[in-house]
């Protein structure tokens, strides 16, 4: 067995990936619908087999799950309880890239008994890398990221909330009555996950994400100084393949008071 991935081979490997299949040049492309209801194109597949090539020649004692692979694939790989996993999404925010819209990212993460141990994160339009090691921090570009530290107060922030995915009387409450002063929804995942752990966004909503989508990112923020759990407040983890609601802040005090507003609404 090889040893624990270094994590500055792990960013290149996703870098290079991109580059090759030109993800940073941005404009309309032909998408097709899945069963889901989202959306795939060329990129998403060509992607996901240059990086798959690329980590089982390195690391090949871990398994691997992709977003477009089939669904039962997906399901097995969890439920092995083998030395690990990686876990891709090619391209989270398609849409976003099929429209010729710049915002959408890779996220690759290895997920150790349910914890996600490494995550990395790469913006092709913006150059930015985003990476964390579980208990070592998280790096922007390899340098040290972290949250804002000073207090914040939720009238204070900017959200970023996706309400099609979140039972009505909550979207009804926080369209109406917004605890905080302004929302975003910018349509890719892993990188508003991102945006959080930088400090562009303080608050995080989100009512259904699947472990491709929070499983590099969170680890990113909580190394970052973040705090997250799901909308009742349980542990965000990778232990079962099921669809998971998100809420997350830039620091633990603001994640309670987030936490809490969101339960009485």
């Amino acid at each position: 067995m090889s040893s624990f991935p270094d994590i500055s081979v792990v960013r290149q490997v996703v870098i290079d990936a991109a580059k090759r299949t030109g993800l940073s040049t941005f404009g309309f492309h032909a998408s097709e619908a899945k069963g889901d209801g989202s959306v795939v194109t060329e990129f998403d597949h060509k992607m996901q087999e240059l990086i798959l090539t690329q980590l089982t020649r390195t690391w090949p004692e871990y398994s691997f799950l992709g977003e477009e692979m089939e669904h039962d694939e997906q399901a097995k790989v969890v439920e092995s309880r083998d030395n690990g996993f990686w876990v891709l999404d090619p391209i989270d925010g398609t849409t976003n890239f099929s429209m010729g819209f710049p915002f959408y990212g890779v996220s690759l993460a290895l997920v150790v008994d349910g914890q996600v141990r490494l995550g990395v994160v790469f913006d092709p339009v913006r150059g930015e890398c985003f990476s964390a090691v579980q208990g070592k921090g998280a790096e922007l570009n390899g340098v040290a990221l972290s949250t804002p530290k000073h207090p914040f107060a939720l009238r204070d922030c900017v959200a970023n909330v996706d309400y099609k995915r979140l039972v009505s009387g909550l979207a009804d409450r926080l369209v109406r009555y917004p605890p905080y002063r302004s929302q975003r929804n910018l349509g890719s995942s892993v990188l508003e996950w991102c945006w959080v752990a930088a400090g562009r966004l303080q608050l995080y909503l989100h009512g259904g994400q699947r472990m491709w989508d929070y499983a590099a990112g969170s680890l990113i923020l909580r190394e970052a100084g973040g705090s997250f759990s799901t909308i009742q407040g349980n542990s965000l983890d990778c232990q079962k393949f099921t669809k998971r609601s998100a809420l997350a802040a830039v620091t633990p005090e603001l994640h309670q008071l987030w936490l809490r507003w969101v339960k009485e609404n």
